[in-house]
């Protein structure tokens, strides 16, 4: 499988392998990071004008309010690269073909400039999940994984959500998951990602009544 386009940033390295992705362990690291939290936090009521319309139209560009594009971007100071959507965050009905809630196949569609990511039920196909959703739905993937049982242990979840970024080499803390269970929030947190986001949080209110 070829490497995302959104794998890498301008003079960012990537770990080699045997690296877990985790974060590192040097002397220092929890002054650093104190340290860049308190200079992001003093610089947003300066940031320029300009750039906070290019952050604007970004969240658009993610379907997100601002508020919570800005709190991603304070948390991880990476733009948003992804998003790993669980099959029930996305309302998706298996029968003799694929259906998606019209509103939430548009919003999926018009997400620009990051990745579409799945992860597919635990017992099922997810690479003929995905291209049923390509063929059928005209929706691409970029990539899809089968989630762990939902009482898996966090290794569990972390693992199946690592199944799905490394492949592309996409960073967990610049992916953000779209699910429906506290399990899955768990799992996020394991994998360090950028944000959890609940499905009625990020779709609507419809979400939550499917």
């Amino acid at each position: 499988m070829m490497h995302s386009p959104f794998s890498s940033f301008a003079g960012e390295r990537i770990a080699g392998i045997g690296h877990n992705q985790g974060p590192p362990i040097e002397a220092g690291r929890r002054f650093r990071r104190h340290a860049w939290t308190v200079a992001r936090k003093e610089l947003l009521p300066k940031l320029p004008l300009e750039i906070i319309r290019r952050r604007v139209a970004r969240a658009r560009e993610l379907g997100l309010a601002y508020p919570a594009y800005a709190s991603i971007l304070l948390g991880s100071g990476r733009d948003i690269v992804g998003f790993l959507f669980t099959c029930e965050a996305i309302g998706l009905r298996l029968a003799r073909t694929v259906e998606l809630p019209d509103r939430t196949a548009a919003k999926l569609r018009d997400l620009a400039r990051c990745e579409r990511l799945l992860l597919a039920e635990p017992d099922g196909d997810p690479e003929a999940l995905r291209a049923a959703l390509t063929a059928e739905v005209r929706l691409g993937f970029a990539a899809a994984g089968r989630a762990p049982m939902p009482r898996a242990p966090l290794p569990e979840g972390r693992a199946a959500i690592r199944a799905v970024l490394d492949p592309l080499k996409l960073p967990s803390d610049a992916v953000v998951m779209i699910g429906t269970r506290g399990a899955e929030r768990a799992w996020a947190d394991a994998a360090r990602m950028a944000k959890f986001l609940p499905a009625e949080s990020y779709f609507g209110a419809e979400a939550a009544a499917r």
